[in-house]
Formats: structure tokens, C-alpha cells, sequence
């Protein structure tokens, strides 16, 4: 999938792509990013209260050469505003049928295809919690890196990171400040997910999106747009990805 793309139409043989990852998948996260320029006319017309958002800090791990970027490979850890610190393991574009039948039943792991007006990518995330303080005190170096993930994630890491690299030889990359806010807009019953991440050189990303079973992907891509595009949301802007912006800032700095 391109990481920016200005919302061109999918092709017919990307169509029959996503249909069959969508069956095979667990979840599907409809996403939309929205320009900067209509960042304050999209929170007025969804009524959205800052003050009612959460907030997040979020870390990736990588090389300075982005090793595992490249394997397809994605590590972060996440301190959360009351909340619970996580983990996760990501790997993408994976296609599901070829995933290990024991690791998918796994209760922290699941596959997702995200979506986005003229893309999609399908990915497999192992998460994992962590004890409080526990990202801290590893994204300082009081703690080996490793401390973060599960013995099922280190496994996961290892069965696809590039050969000799160890999550203790990862660089921290980060954090990222992220204002989070889930709200049902009014006359609507699905939950509507808003992400503000703001990067450490004043540049910024709004990201609205909303997860639903596989089997419902089409009907709620077509309400959702339909329910965006009514409240003025422009849908033609070009589409950016959160990690690979933060990938991008933080190696260059």
C-alpha cells in the first residue's frame, strides 16, 4: 500500500485483493486522514469536545536505517493517559491464510485490514500489556528494552525481524503526543474514533476512523462516508500514515 496517496479509485484486481483479505481477517479499521488546513472546521462539524480526549504517548523501536521498517516489521509501546501500558509486535502486508492456525488463536493476537480511501494494508499485531512504569523506565535505559514485550511477542519478533537483530539493539524513536477522543455523533450508532498526533516539529495528523466485523466492511465504509461527506468532512485530502511519519521525523532528527 502507499504510505500518501491522494484517494485514487482501487483497481479491479486490488478490489478482489481486499475482498479476500477482509474474509480472512478478524477486524477491519476504516481510516480517514484529514488535511491540516480543514482540521478545525472537521472538529466543529463532528461537534467534537476536545476536553473529553485522552492522552497518549507513544514510542517506536527501530534501527536508524529503519531494518525492520523494511522487514515489514513494526514494535511500539504506549503509556496511556489512565489507562493500562501496551505493547505490540506488527507485521504488514500479511495475507492471512498463511499465518500459523495456533498463533491467530492466540487472545492478544489479530489480524486487521486498515483501509483508507485508495489503499489498504492487512496486518498482524501481537499485543501485550505492561506493568506501570514499565515504558518508562525502558524507553530511559534503566530497563532492557525487552522488558516490554511477552515471551509470545519476543517470538513473533524473532520469527521475523532481519536476522542478528534483537529488540535490545532497537533505537527509541519517540515519543509522539496523541490526543485521543471515541465518540457515537449524534443520530449515528457506530463509534467514531479521532486521533490528533502531534510531531515534534509542530506538524500534525488527524486521523478519524471506525472498526467493524469483516462481514459488515463494505455497508459501514459506505454509511461512514456518506455520514462524513453530509457534515462537510473533506474525503479528497491526501492520506498519511501515523507510524510512518514518526518513523520518518525521528530517524531524520
Amino acid at each position: 500500500m502507499s504510505e500518501s496517496m491522494a484517494a485514487p479509485l482501487l483497481t479491479d484486481e486490488q478490489l478482489e485483493e481486499l475482498v479476500g483479505l477482509i474474509h480472512d481477517a478478524d477486524t477491519v479499521e476504516l481510516k480517514l486522514t484529514v488535511p491540516d488546513a480543514d482540521r478545525r472546521s472537521t472538529v466543529t462539524a463532528l461537534g467534537l469536545d476536545p476536553l473529553e480526549a485522552f492522552i497518549r504517548q507513544v514510542f517506536f523501536f527501530d534501527t536508524p536505517d529503519l531494518a525492520l521498517d523494511a522487514a515489514g516489521v513494526v514494535v511500539r509501546a504506549r503509556r496511556t493517559q489512565s489507562k493500562p501500558e501496551d505493547s505490540v509486535v506488527k507485521l504488514r502486508p500479511v495475507v492471512p491464510a498463511d499465518l500459523d492456525p495456533e498463533l491467530r488463536a492466540r487472545k492478544r493476537f489479530n489480524v486487521e485490514v486498515d483501509a483508507l480511501p485508495g489503499g489498504f494494508v492487512c496486518s498482524a499485531s501481537f499485543k501485550g500489556q505492561i506493568e506501570d512504569g514499565g515504558v518508562l523506565a525502558a524507553t530511559s535505559g534503566a530497563k532492557p528494552l525487552s522488558t516490554l514485550f511477552s515471551r509470545g511477542q519476543r517470538g513473533f519478533f524473532a520469527d521475523h525481524a532481519p536476522d542478528g537483530l534483537a529488540l535490545d539493539d532497537l533505537t527509541v524513536l519517540g515519543p509522539v503526543h496523541v490526543f485521543k477522543l471515541k465518540t457515537v455523533p449524534a443520530g449515528e450508532d457506530r463509534k467514531l474514533v479521532t486521533e490528533l498526533w502531534f510531531y515534534p516539529d509542530g506538524s500534525r495528523i488527524l486521523e478519524l476512523s471506525t472498526k467493524c466485523a469483516p462481514g459488515e466492511a463494505f455497508q459501514v465504509a459506505a454509511e461512514t462516508r456518506a455520514f462524513l461527506a453530509g457534515r462537510g468532512v473533506n474525503l479528497s485530502g491526501e492520506q498519511e500514515t501515523k507510524t510512518r511519519t514518526a518513523l520518518d521525523f525521528f530517524t531524520r532528527a
